[in-house]
């Protein structure tokens, strides 16, 4: 069952066309990686994809909903309810632990729930650093703190935005191993954008995206 579709989805910024007709139709439960160079579009597609950012032609359906016909507030609300982001730079707050950090997200989704929060930690291997502050924390238990964060509010989509680009090999794995145990367990639907080859290996189909143009590998 399909829960991403872009039809001839364009997205013009003034002269630069970043995306140029993408077509892209990802199933329930899929990961699907995209990659291309610095440039070509990919943050601007999940960003089109999350509703964050609309196109300016085509059709955007997520999980059945158009985003094109959505309010502002609406794709807030749906946002929410529906997708899990991972960025490249964590995006902590500094002066909240690790847990605060999970709970803050799910503040913003409804009520904190700081059992379920420390649960989803021990998830991702850091329970024994919840009290940690982002200072504290290695690269890599920065990232999986962004994973928890992501995934407490139990989205049914995963988006992560060049994931692996402050992570030596070591780490990438641990990331990537924790992504996929997820997607299992969570039936998540997960797409990836990166410039790394190495991340192409881990999912279950991989695009490429140059000049905002999309194609099969």
């Amino acid at each position: 069952m399909e829960i991403i579709k872009l039809e001839k989805v364009c997205k013009n910024y003034g002269e630069i066309k970043a995306l140029k007709d993408v077509c892209l139709t990802v199933e329930k439960g899929e990961w699907v990686t995209i990659m291309g160079p610095s440039g070509s579009g990919k943050t601007t597609l999940l960003n089109i994809i999350a509703g964050l950012d609309i196109p300016t032609s085509g059709r955007v359906i997520v999980g059945g909903k158009e985003l094109n016909s959505m309010s502002g507030d609406e794709l807030a609300e749906w946002r929410a309810e529906n997708v899990g982001f991972i960025f490249q730079q964590y995006h902590l707050i500094p002066y909240l632990t690790a847990l605060e950090n999970v709970m803050l997200a799910q503040f913003m989704h409804s009520i904190p729930d700081e059992f379920e929060a420390e649960m989803i930690l021990k998830k991702v291997k850091m329970g024994h650093r919840i009290s940690h502050y982002p200072s504290q924390l290695s690269g890599g238990e920065c990232q999986r703190v962004a994973i928890a964060r992501a995934i407490v509010n139990k989205p049914a989509i995963l988006l992560a935005d060049e994931p692996t680009g402050n992570l030596d090999r070591e780490n990438t794995e641990i990331f990537l191993n924790l992504v996929k145990e997820l997607q299992k367990e969570m039936q998540l639907t997960v797409v990836v954008a990166t410039h790394n080859p190495y991340i192409s290996k881990w999912g279950d189909r991989t695009l490429l995206l140059e000049d905002g143009i999309l194609r099969c590998l």
